[in-house]
């Protein structure tokens, strides 16, 4: 079993940025997917980033494309996400998600949220005009 727990969220004005971690337990980290999602209220879950295993490429959602950089630390079994010139509709809840499901990212899909096995709690980041 692999827990996942969120950190780094918080308050922000839109043009600053912030970095959420997420450290995973479990010995077989470095050969997991990992990814990013938010939901905001009302919303649908949405994928935002996601990382293979054992490769320093990220893949992501074209609305954070440029502003967010998703990245692995395997030696910390943690991952991150910089967020930068975060804007108003960046407001949500961010979740960490991991599988050792091989998916097959590519620039073109890399959604596969029904495919994480192992989901987070979240952190908030709200950002404010």
């Amino acid at each position: 079993q692999v827990q996942l727990v969120e950190t780094g969220g918080g308050s922000v004005q839109a043009g600053e940025s912030l970095r959420l971690s997420c450290a995973a337990s479990g010995r077989t980290f470095s050969t997991y997917t990992m990814g990013w999602y938010r939901q905001a209220p009302g919303k649908e879950r949405e994928f935002v980033a996601a990382i293979r295993s054992s490769s320093s490429n990220g893949y992501y959602a074209n609305s954070v494309k440029g502003r967010f950089t998703i990245s692995r630390d395997n030696a910390r079994n943690t991952i991150y996400l910089q967020m930068n010139n975060l804007k108003p509709d960046d407001t949500a809840v961010y979740y960490c998600a991991g599988t050792a499901r091989l998916l097959i990212l590519s620039s073109i899909w890399s959604d596969f949220k029904t495919q994480y096995d192992y989901w987070g709690q979240g952190t908030q980041v709200t950002v404010s005009s």
